[in-house]
């Protein structure tokens, strides 16, 4: 049976730990404007990111961010997710397609979208206007308020459908016996569905935090230029600065740093569940 892991671990190998192989290269090269990428040994890449204020602010926001956000998409995806779950009706397969929905359409296109939606000529200032409800166009966009809305949009469907077929693997029945036995439906969800489902939560959680972490084009959309999250910094250091061996090690800080976070989290959900 293990020989049949071969081929799949070879493709990984070659396909994934080739390209990070020759990252992590020329995250150690030189750099300087004059002379643009060097060849050398050195750390120095690593070591100006990590002591630079500037990175480590824009390192410490795009962690906050994303922690922020899959909180929130998982306090928002809960009832809707355990809903789907329990849901008997020949609708719930319309309902799926509908949660699946968001993920029909392209990044760029969904979040051109909120543009339209929310520009201070958008439907939503528009709208607003006509209600008298304000005096002038508001501020919504390059907020990070609307970084959140656009993360959020892009993690609902992950984190409802992962957490919903978790909830849909217990047994009804245990809903019904603490029903019975006297648990308000709250006090059931929180002391029977959520320990079971603790699993199927943890992974839409990881999930919804990787995606979070590595955003590209909501950050650079929807937060405009003065918002900065680690991939469009990365990506503005290999096109607009040419400076390969600094976005190298920004991109492998950036790997390092959700990979340490989901060690954290898988150990937390480990330790829990081995108390229970």
């Amino acid at each position: 049976m293990r020989l049949l892991l071969v081929p799949a671990t070879l493709l990984v190998m070659v396909v994934l730990g080739a390209p990070l192989a020759l990252l992590f290269r020329i995250s150690l090269n030189d750099f300087s404007p004059t002379t643009l990428m060097t060849e050398a040994m050195t750390i120095d890449n690593y070591r100006k990111v990590l002591t630079d204020p500037w990175y480590q602010e824009i390192l410490i926001t795009t962690v906050l961010v994303a922690l922020c956000a899959t909180l929130a998409a998982l306090v928002l995806a809960m009832p809707s997710a355990y809903a789907l779950a329990r849901m008997q009706s020949r609708w719930k397969s319309l309902c799926v397609i509908l949660t699946l929905f968001p993920l029909m359409i392209g990044g760029v296109v969904r979040t051109s979208g909120w543009m339209a939606l929310a520009g201070t000529d958008g439907a939503l200032n528009v709208t607003l206007l006509r209600l008298g409800l304000i005096g002038a166009p508001i501020q919504i966009m390059y907020t990070r308020g609307m970084v959140m809305v656009g993360l959020l949009a892009l993690a609902m469907p992950y984190m409802i459908l992962t957490i919903s077929a978790t909830i849909e693997a217990i047994p009804r029945h245990l809903e019904e016996a603490a029903l019975n036995l006297g648990a308000s439906p709250l006090i059931m969800f929180r002391r029977v569905i959520m320990p079971l489902a603790w699993p199927g939560i943890a992974t839409a959680c990881v999930l919804v935090f990787i995606m979070a972490m590595n955003a590209y084009s909501t950050p650079r959309l929807l937060g405009g230029p003065q918002f900065r999250m680690m991939s469009p910094t990365i990506y503005e250091e290999f096109t607009r600065s040419h400076n390969w061996p600094g976005g190298a090690a920004l991109a492998f800080i950036l790997l390092i740093t959700t990979i340490l976070l989901i060690a954290g989290t898988s150990l937390l959900a480990a330790s829990r569940s081995a108390r229970r």
